[in-house]
């Protein structure tokens, strides 16, 4: 299957298409439809429409393959600060060995386990004395409902 190309217009002319034009002189000319043979005829400049393939390829249109060379942006990472620490502590903590880190990691948790259990003794012993104190001064008893101005209740009359 041999595809040509349109002389005026510069389409593909597929097999089974299309118009052959022969000048006296024994030259050939192909055509994909009239409209491209009588502007030939009418010999008009092809670079002059804007339809045909010699117009856009002057005219740099619909170029997507070339636009493929723009070079792309690389992302860059930078290292920054965080709130807590400063760059260089990052850096030093990230150079030190996983085992070494994993030990800090579990003396840590260590500390925090021992500070909390600190803190509930203190809570306890500090719950205990106030406990103490108000043992010896008895409170008055109050319903909830009475506290928050509710209607007495009635007492049932019938039994």
């Amino acid at each position: 299957m041999k595809i040509e190309l349109c002389n005026f217009s510069g389409f593909k002319i597929y097999p089974g298409h299309g118009k052959v034009f022969v000048k006296g002189d024994s030259r050939t000319y192909r055509f994909i439809n009239g409209k491209c043979e009588s502007y030939f005829m009418q010999r008009l400049k092809p670079s002059k429409l804007d339809w045909t393939v010699v117009f856009r390829r002057l005219h740099k249109k619909g170029i997507t393959e070339e636009v493929s060379k723009k070079r792309t942006r690389r992302t860059v990472k930078a290292q920054r600060a965080v709130v807590g620490a400063s760059l260089e502590a990052i850096k030093a903590k990230r150079a030190q060995k996983p085992e070494v880190r994993a030990a800090q990691r579990q003396q840590a948790l260590r500390q925090a386990k021992e500070k909390k259990q600190a803190d509930e003794q203190k809570k306890k012993v500090e719950k205990a004395k106030s406990s103490s104190t108000r043992a010896a001064q008895p409170k008055p008893k109050f319903s909830k409902q009475q506290v928050k101005g509710a209607a007495p209740k009635v007492k049932a009359t019938s039994r």
